[in-house]
């Protein structure tokens, strides 16, 4: 012991401690485990050891993973049967259950098997960005030392899954870039940094007086080994760009001479034409090859007219596209010349037009980076996620986003026979991205933008992280089970019989609630038919409302209730997974964004997460051109952590989604409101703090969204969520 300097009281304070089975001190924990001096590394607070990390000693575990709907399961495939996966919850959480390699979902699937891995997340400066019509775009809240630990944890956990040879790519702006490459030298190793490749802004401006203006950002490309493999991959290059060349390349070929424009030409002694026959013709009829007279400097071009030949050399706006070619420079369209046409010389030289694609560099400033295709903040482009992809996998390889936003990454993988997998934390890019794969064959193709993709998306799951595993609650006997789901939706039990019917329970709004018994019905399910018989036999007697609790994978509506008569029969799912050490359980509440500006923000989850349905009370109301949803009554079935209170009526309302045109089967958001856009205009303040924010939800006796009718299809589809993440959905039918 004495190597590794520990004093007696220290080795005797040590063993009781691990006796206790508590935690040893940081500073005793060096001592114990000694790590080698590394030759630089950032330093700050909070930092914690990768070990730790990896041993989930910082209180974030890996968590079950739910399917919640697959998406065009009867397309094909990958022939090893893999489906693509858009995951909502907390991105460390997810990548812990990948390393971890148990759930059944991803096990053997994932982990070791991530080719690339790219992320853009919120740059760690504290500030909120506009947009470019003055609302609020995204806010970076966490920021310092804090926002370093928060991606660090990240990093760590990404190259345990990823591929011997994957790649991962880390996009940062000016302010805080550079911390983030140390972090990533010293996780990935400085050796196997690769580029940093500079990228353009989504405003071109971030100067002041005294500072150049900032027109860039970065993107950050390390490899986790030596023996990654990188596409070539090549850009147009501008015409203006493209210079005329010789064709003569050193040293003597046989045969010697070519024919260009009908005249046989021999090269200088001691030099070869670049091309075989064939390939000159080509390129000639391409106008990759000209004829220059050296006697007066005209040009010819292959083309059949002058005509053709100004539709090949003009823009539209009367500009030449060679850069060599003015107003005043002599040139012709010919196929077959026996001389020179402007002064009869016969003393030509072979010019050759250099290729329009040129290998990219570390400068992408040539294309867009960011686009706004869906309306959430922060998109990136499709141009620039198509360039990364191709750089660094090939078909059939795995793609990873964990702060996946507008889905650019997901979408462009899909296009170009990747697999996918996409994290958010935010149910606005949830839904954003569901809706762009669903559509993604309505948008541009990659290789040729002016058309569209025409493919439709291959099959791909949507996947709830965080919740629990019901193995151990069906092993439970019927009793068990029916105490331990209603206590989970606090439904105080009593037992009554109505029309034939036991009645379990009561809610606290005082409406009753029955446990759908699967075990009774293993093959079937809570469907039209199931509700119709209940509903004739207990639907005068009971009220406006009955609570049904069942397994989510027993309802067949999408939508939270379904009504028949005056009776709406409202669905409280159990999630098909739950912990399976009950005892172990650390509820943490997702905080979804009442405001624009904190779409981004940053916050870890730790535990798990029990869906609870807020309570919604609304209607619709349809006038001559205008549809008007009238809410006017939303809880949330948590109480408000700071005050110890229940919220009040609005108070913990976060946002409102709608599709205008529900199928039945997949909600394609088409428009979405935070709570801040519902707030009549004279309550909203351009700087209004959270606290400001629910203070004017609280006055409001009924919010009104007013849409246009003409954009409505017969059925709609509203989502109502509050700022824990929990949603309500409903379906309503326009009369």
């Amino acid at each position: 012991m004495d190597k590794l300097q520990l004093n007696e009281k220290e080795i005797k304070y040590i063993v009781e401690q691990l006796k206790k089975g508590e935690q040893l001190p940081e500073d005793l924990k060096y001592k114990l485990f000694p790590v080698k001096q590394k030759e630089y590394e950032l330093v700050y607070g909070g930092k914690m050891r990768k070990e730790d990390i990896l041993a989930n000693e910082d209180g974030v575990f890996p968590v079950p993973l739910q399917v919640e709907k697959v998406f065009n399961g009867k397309r094909e495939s990958f022939k090893d049967g893999w489906r693509n996966m858009i995951v909502f919850g907390d991105n460390l959480q997810f990548l812990k259950t990948i390393y971890e390699n148990k759930d059944p979902l991803i096990k053997d699937k994932v982990k070791g098997k991530v080719k690339l891995i790219y992320i853009d997340p919120p740059f760690g400066t504290g500030d909120e960005y506009d947009g470019n019509k003055g609302q609020k775009g995204y806010s970076a809240k966490t920021k310092g030392a804090e926002f370093v630990e928060f991606l660090r944890r990240r990093i760590i956990e990404s190259k345990e899954i990823l591929d011997v040879n994957g790649i991962i790519i880390v996009r940062q702006a000016y302010n805080f870039g550079h911390y983030i490459k140390i972090i990533l030298d010293e996780i990935f190793g400085k050796d196997n940094f690769i580029n940093e490749i500079i990228i353009g802004r989504k405003r071109e401006g971030a100067g002041t007086r005294n500072k150049f203006d900032i027109i860039n950002e970065s993107l950050y490309a390390y490899s986790n080994s030596s023996n990654y493999k990188k596409n070539n991959v090549f850009a147009k290059r501008p015409l203006s760009e493209i210079k005329w060349t010789s064709f003569l390349m050193p040293g003597e070929r046989r045969p010697k001479e070519r024919i260009f424009f009908g005249l046989t030409m021999l090269p200088p002694q001691g030099q070869h034409f670049s091309l075989i026959q064939d390939k000159c013709n080509k390129l000639v009829e391409e106008n990759f090859i000209r004829l220059r007279c050296k006697n007066c400097g005209a040009r010819f071009y292959f083309a059949e007219s002058d005509e053709k030949l100004e539709k090949k050399l003009r823009y539209k706006n009367d500009k030449f596209k060679f850069y060599d070619i003015t107003s005043k420079t002599i040139y012709f369209a010919a196929t077959k010349i026996n001389s020179c046409l402007n002064c009869n010389a016969n003393n030509f030289t072979v010019d050759y037009l250099g290729s329009d694609n040129v290998k990219i560099n570390t400068n992408w400033l040539d294309i867009r980076s960011y686009s706004s295709t869906t309306g959430y903040p922060t998109e990136n482009s499709e141009e620039l996620l198509g360039r990364i992809i191709k750089s660094f996998t090939n078909t059939g390889d795995i793609v990873l986003d964990f702060f996946a936003g507008s889905g650019t990454t997901a979408a462009v993988a899909e296009k170009l026979g990747r697999k996918w997998i996409v994290c958010d934390i935010g149910k606005l890019a949830f839904y954003t991205i569901q809706k762009r794969l669903l559509n993604v064959h309505k948008s541009k193709d990659l290789e040729n933008p002016k058309k569209k993709y025409n493919k439709k998306t291959k099959p791909f799951i949507t996947v709830n992280t965080g919740y629990y595993d019901l193995q151990k609650v069906f092993e439970l006997k019927q009793d068990e089970y029916r105490k331990f789901v209603m206590n989970l939706f606090e439904v105080e039990p009593f037992n009554k019989k109505i029309g034939g019917i036991t009645i379990e329970g009561q809610k606290k709004d005082g409406f009753y609630c029955i446990t759908y018994p699967y075990w009774k019905f293993k093959d079937s399910s809570v469907d039209e038919e199931y509700l119709e018989d209940l509903h004739s036999h207990i639907g005068n007697k009971i009220g406006n409302r009955l609570y049904i609790i069942s397994p989510a994978n027993y309802v067949d509506f999408i939508s939270d209730y379904y009504e028949i008569g005056n009776v709406k029969y409202y669905f409280l799912k159990v999630p098909y997974q739950i912990i399976k050490e009950l005892h172990k359980v650390n509820f943490k509440k997702f905080r979804q964004p009442q405001r624009k500006s904190n779409v981004n923000d940053l916050e870890d989850a730790v535990g798990f997460h029990f869906i609870r349905q807020p309570q919604v009370k609304s209607k619709l109301v349809s006038l001559k051109d205008q549809i008007n949803i009238h809410i006017q009554e939303f809880y949330s079935d948590f109480t408000e952590e700071e005050s110890g209170n229940d919220m009040e009526n609005f108070e913990s309302l976060a946002m409102v989604l709608i599709d205008r045109n529900y199928n039945g089967e997949a909600f394609e958001m088409d428009d979405y409101f935070f709570a801040e856009d519902l707030l009549p205009k004279k309550n909203k303040k351009s700087n209004e703090p959270e606290k400001d924010l629910k203070k004017e939800l609280k006055k409001q006796k009924e919010i009104v969204i007013p849409l246009n009718k003409k954009d409505f299809g017969k059925k709609i589809m509203i989502v109502y969520i509050d700022i824990y993440g929990n949603e309500f959905k409903e379906s309503l039918r326009l009369k």
